[in-house]
């Protein structure tokens, strides 16, 4: 075993005959279709550096091992490829387990490698030791550690064929710096063929449950379905506005499914949920679970046929009985559904036309109930203005990511994705801090469209200097705050339950001119305190990106005392 004080500094043999253990990390990599990695430095993981120059894979380097697990997140959110994240052991790993915790929530494809002391250190109280393996395996579909170089790359294609089984998530690799650090002949490394060892996971489950949906389907007269985040995480989301559109059935989306339809399609549909949920006959939910976003199931008619799609299995009629129940990919279940009615000389289209004028009326008087609160012009700025305009100030090149609380479920009310893979948010785990990740990793992946941020202050105020690395990386973006100097979602609980004069104990901010930082780093600052400013400030911000190549900061002064829906009636908790 090398000299675990001097092999750190050991050049690398650069003969061809051995390959080292960090160069073995990018081979592997570089194989799963990894083309960027997300990492903050640390001496346990630098030759994992130097592989991936060799191999041709892009280093982004941030300042907060959180911004590298969410940015790695989002990169596969966005890309469609395995994620990666690469941290130095101790602080390294626990910075980032709120990213990896958020990509399981997500049901995210990542891998996480981590770095850790020197096995000839092992339980001596080597820098930065923890049991690391142990503190991620709750929150992610595999985790190890590795002990042979020799099965380094090997380990990693095991990660990665974990992080797409079933339902995707992220996983975890432990690798000892002098694991990592030693040389092996290159005919002893184990090193998998890309795709060689693992099959397809585009299952459509029991053929006769395909033909009993379709039957399903075509005898509904008032259907409804919802397509979660795993309809675009799956990418199904072709095969599932065909079935939609085939057999003319009322659509809404939740999480990454949102922009699978834009605004004005006619099965388009998002502000009758609860109407739908409560008179359909027949309630199709792909992708997505029945959790306390779906009120755990009990806010769908009692008696109405329920068919639930999902990737996992363990998903399927959790927390609600089923009437079917189907384990597979989303969108090939839902192509294998489409095709089979396709051959139905009736397939009660007719029918189910006037269940869709129905609830397109509803949305109509729905929305028209809200456009006064949408164009408030009442000072303090309403949040709900503020998801207006930014709405309207949305292209179908905008990729629209939402990071807080009432941030983001106001935001659902109003901003209507064109595209699909325009939405993003923290999902099931509610992680405030996400945006600045997701915004750098948004642009890394498509250079070419813009990228809009909306966060809450408290949101903004956890992540924000990785603005810089944004920027350093030429991948600018807009970010808006809106700014109540409060975080507000927890306050409206703290002011109902215990009253004013304790309602802001834990949860006031400063008063902070955000636009000032976003000047600080070479970009452009505006701090807007009337509605009327808000779509010319974005129009301003929006050139100044393009003039300086640098991220813009539009800072807005919202209403602390205007709160979402579910925050009066604290959805969140029932």
């Amino acid at each position: 075993m090398a000299d675990t004080a001097n092999d750190t500094l050991a050049k690398k043999d650069k003969t061809g005959d051995v390959i080292s253990g960090g160069h073995l990390v990018a081979k592997a990599l570089k194989n799963e279709g990894v083309d960027t990695i997300f990492t903050l430095c640390g001496g346990h993981i630098i030759d994992i550096y130097d592989g991936c120059l060799d191999e041709g894979i892009r280093i982004i380097d941030v300042r907060h091992e959180q911004v590298a697990a969410h940015a790695a997140d989002g990169y596969a959110r966005q890309t469609g490829k395995l994620g990666c994240v690469v941290t130095t052991a101790g602080p390294g790993c626990t910075n980032a387990v709120t990213g990896i915790a958020t990509a399981f929530r997500s049901e995210t494809p990542l891998i996480h490698i981590g770095g850790q002391g020197a096995l000839t250190q092992h339980k001596m109280g080597s820098l930065q030791d923890l049991p690391h393996v142990d503190l991620m395996t709750p929150i992610t579909k595999f985790a190890a550690g590795v002990r042979d170089t020799a099965r380094i790359a090997d380990m990693i294609s095991m990660a990665a064929r974990e992080a797409w089984n079933g339902a995707p998530g992220p996983s975890y690799l432990e690798i000892p710096r002098d694991v990592l650090d030693a040389e092996v002949p290159i005919e002893k490394a184990v090193i998998p063929q890309p795709g060689a060892y693992r099959a397809s996971t585009k299952s459509i489950g029991d053929p006769a449950d395909i033909e009993k949906l379709a039957d399903i389907l075509i005898h509904a007269e008032r259907p409804a379905i919802l397509l979660g985040t795993q309809v675009w995480t799956a990418r199904g989301h072709e095969q599932a506005i065909d079935l939609v559109r085939s057999l003319n059935i009322p659509a809404y989306m939740n999480g990454s499914a949102r922009g699978l339809l834009p605004p004005g399609d006619p099965h388009y549909f998002n502000r009758t949920r609860s109407t739908a949920f409560g008179k359909a006959d027949v309630i199709v939910i792909v992708g997505t679970p029945f959790d306390f976003r779906m009120g755990y199931g009990k806010r769908l008619r009692a008696d109405a046929t329920v068919v639930q799609i999902d990737m996992d299995y363990r998903t399927v009629g959790k927390n609600r009985d089923l009437s079917l129940g189907l384990v597979g990919d989303p969108g090939a279940i839902l192509g294998a559904v489409r095709d089979a009615v396709s051959g139905r000389v009736d397939t009660g289209n007719q029918k189910r036309g006037e269940w869709m004028q129905e609830l397109r009326a509803e949305e109509v008087v729905r929305t028209e109930k809200l456009m006064p609160i949408f164009l408030s012009d009442k000072s303090p700025i309403s949040p709900y203005r503020v998801a207006w305009e930014i709405n309207e100030f949305l292209t179908e090149d905008t990729i629209y990511i939402g990071d807080g609380g009432d941030v983001v479920t106001i935001s659902a009310q109003a901003v209507q994705p064109r595209t699909p893979g325009h939405w993003m948010d923290p999902g099931a785990l509610g992680s405030l801090g996400v945006g600045t990740g997701f915004s750098l990793a948004a642009k890394l992946a498509h250079p070419e469209k813009e990228v809009l941020c909306y966060y809450g202050d408290g949101a903004f105020s956890m992540t924000a200097f990785d603005m810089e690395t944004a920027n350093r990386f030429g991948a600018p973006y807009l970010a808006v705050v809106g700014n109540n100097s409060h975080m507000n979602q927890i306050r409206y609980g703290q002011v109902a339950k215990y009253g004013e004069q304790r309602g802001n104990v834990g949860n006031a901010l400063g008063d902070i001119p955000y636009g000032s930082f976003a000047e600080m780093l070479g970009g452009y600052g505006e701090e807007v305190r009337d509605s009327a400013e808000i779509a010319p400030a974005l129009r301003r911000a929006r050139e100044a990106i393009l003039n300086t190549g640098k991220s813009a900061v539009v800072n807005i002064w919202v209403d602390p005392d205007e709160y979402a829906p579910g925050t009066k009636a604290q959805t969140m908790y029932k």
